[in-house]
């Protein structure tokens, strides 16, 4: 008898338990707020990286327009990439995560520029400029800047995802294509 009073009373109170209400939110909380944290986070990462490649396009192309625009002077990699880096805005320490190629090409005999731009590494020795030649007149160049940026939330959603090197940092790359003026 008394197993059959303390069953009933077990299965009494399993079914209040289960029927209450109480506490639905809570739960609603704890599955919805990672997710939508994560998709904020995300979206604030994509914002910046969109900033800063934005500044550094207007850069380069300001600069380019410079470089095509000079008359009598052709300006030399530390020129170049001081006049980008005055210019960019919303990257940090530039002059030490910034890294030029300029390449002439012929327009005639196309051959392409390789895939893979020349990026910095801070966990890897400093290695000296790569591909850095001044055009001479009506020479048609490609300049492409790459550079290396920290992502704002590492561990999280798309900082987490996107490609990084060693020392955990992404490449922004930007690449224009200009004539060289005559003088």
């Amino acid at each position: 008898m008394i197993g059959r009073l303390g069953i009933g009373r077990l299965g009494r109170s399993l079914r209040r338990f289960w029927r209450d209400e109480d506490g639905n939110a809570t739960i609603e909380f704890a599955i919805t707020f990672p997710a939508i944290i994560t998709i904020l986070l995300s979206g604030l990462e994509l914002g910046f990286v969109t900033l800063q490649h934005s500044m550094l396009e207007r850069a380069m192309d300001l600069t380019v327009r410079d470089i095509r625009l000079g008359t009598g002077t052709a300006p030399q990699h530390d020129d170049i990439k001081a006049m980008i880096c005055g210019r960019v805005g919303f990257i940090s320490d530039c002059s030490s995560s910034l890294r030029l190629e300029m390449i002439q090409v012929d327009p005639r005999a196309w051959s392409g520029i390789s895939a893979d731009p020349d990026c910095t590494d801070k966990s890897e020795d400093v290695s000296p400029v790569r591909n850095f030649e001044n055009g001479q007149e009506n020479d048609l160049m490609i300049l492409r800047a790459c550079a290396k940026i920290d992502p704002v939330f590492p561990t999280t959603g798309l900082g987490k995802n996107m490609v990084k090197d060693a020392s955990g940092q992404y490449a922004l790359t930007s690449t224009t294509v200009f004539v060289q003026e005559p003088r």
